[in-house]
C-alpha cells in the first residue's frame, strides 16, 4: 500500500475516531451515552505538551465546571498511557480543566493505544472539527505535521476534511511577525484581515490600522494592496531607467537642466518615440511655449 493512500486512509479513520468517542451532543438531542474505559485520580491524567490549542476562555471554562458539579463529565476525555498509572490527554483537555475547577477526584477515561504522531494528528482533527483552535494555533498544529512526520499540504486536507487552500492558506499566517500573530492569537485580527498582510511592507503597522479603526476584510484588503502598489512603483520606475541607454538618460539629463524642467524621452523599435516636459505651473508652461515660439 502506498503510504499516501495509507494517509488518507488514516485520515478518514481518525475523524471516524473523533466522532466515535468525542463528539458534541446537537442542542435538543438526547446525548448518546459513552461508555468509560474507567475511573482515574485526576491527578494521574496530565495534558499533551504537543496539543495545539493553547487559549481557554476561562468563563468558558467556569459555565463547563458548574454543568460538570450538576451532571458529571458526560463526555469522558480520551487518554493514552504513558507510564504507570500514568495518562497523557489526546482529547478532552478543556473537560479536564473544568473538571479541576469543579473539585472532582476522578474522571472518567476511554483509553487509546496510540504514537505521538497518532496523538497529534487526533488533538488536531477534534479541535478543528470543533472550531477550538484559533487561526494561529490551526496553523502551528499543520506546521507540526509537515516538519516532523513529512504530511503534504493535500495530506493535511484530507485529515482534517478541508481542501489544500485552506491548509496552504493557514500556513501562511506564520509568515506575518510576532506582534501581527498575538493579534490574530486573541482574536482582535481575522484570519482574514491577516491573510491581506502577508506580502505588505508593513504588516505590523497596517494591523494596527485595521485593528484600531474597525476595518473590515474588505477594507483591509484594498488597504493592503494600496501598500504593494506603493511599493511597486520605484520598482517600475527603475525598471523603467534600466530599458534605456546611456545616451537617452544624457539626453534627458541636459534637456532638463537647460529647461530646468523634467525630460523624459521613450523610443519606439520604429525609430520614433516621444519626448515629455513636465510643467508644474501655468509660468512654466508659458515659459515652454515662448521657448518653442522662438525656435
Amino acid at each position: 500500500m502506498s503510504e499516501d493512500v495509507s494517509k488518507r486512509r488514516l485520515g478518514r479513520g481518525l475523524a471516524a475516531l473523533i466522532g466515535e468517542m468525542d463528539q458534541p451532543t446537537p442542542i435538543g438531542e438526547q446525548q448518546a451515552p459513552v461508555t468509560p474505559d474507567r475511573l482515574v485520580p485526576i491527578e494521574f491524567v496530565t495534558r499533551n505538551p504537543r496539543n495545539p490549542r493553547r487559549a481557554f476562555n476561562e468563563p468558558e471554562l467556569q459555565d463547563l465546571a458548574s454543568s460538570i458539579r450538576q451532571h458529571g463529565i458526560v463526555q469522558p476525555v480520551v487518554v493514552r498511557t504513558v507510564g504507570v498509572k500514568q495518562y497523557q490527554i489526546i482529547a478532552g483537555e478543556r473537560r479536564w480543566r473544568a473538571a479541576q475547577l469543579a473539585g472532582l477526584s476522578e474522571i472518567p477515561v476511554i483509553i487509546k493505544d496510540v504514537d505521538d504522531k497518532t496523538a497529534l494528528e487526533i488533538a488536531i482533527v477534534e479541535n478543528v472539527q470543533r472550531a477550538d483552535l484559533n487561526p494561529l494555533e490551526e496553523a502551528l498544529g499543520y506546521e507540526q505535521l509537515i516538519a516532523e512526520y513529512g504530511y503534504t499540504q493535500n495530506d493535511l486536507g484530507e485529515i482534517i476534511g478541508k481542501s489544500r487552500s485552506h491548509v496552504a492558506n493557514s500556513l501562511r499566517l506564520l509568515k506575518l511577525p510576532d506582534p501581527v500573530r498575538d493579534m490574530l492569537a486573541e482574536g482582535s485580527l481575522s484570519a482574514g484581515h491577516a491573510r491581506a498582510l502577508v506580502t505588505t511592507s508593513d504588516p505590523t503597522t497596517l494591523a494596527r490600522t485595521i485593528v484600531s479603526k474597525g476595518m473590515s476584510v474588505r477594507d483591509a484588503e484594498r488597504l493592503a494592496q494600496n501598500d504593494i502598489k506603493a511599493q511597486s512603483e520605484p520598482e517600475l520606475q527603475k525598471a523603467r531607467l534600466q530599458q534605456k541607454d546611456s545616451d537617452t538618460l544624457a539626453l534627458e539629463r541636459t534637456l532638463s537642466d537647460s529647461l530646468g524642467l523634467d525630460v523624459t524621452i521613450s523610443h519606439k523599435s520604429s525609430g520614433g518615440g516621444q519626448m515629455r516636459i513636465t510643467y508644474r505651473s501655468l509660468e512654466q508652461l508659458e515659459e515652454i511655449c515662448r521657448l518653442l515660439e522662438r525656435r
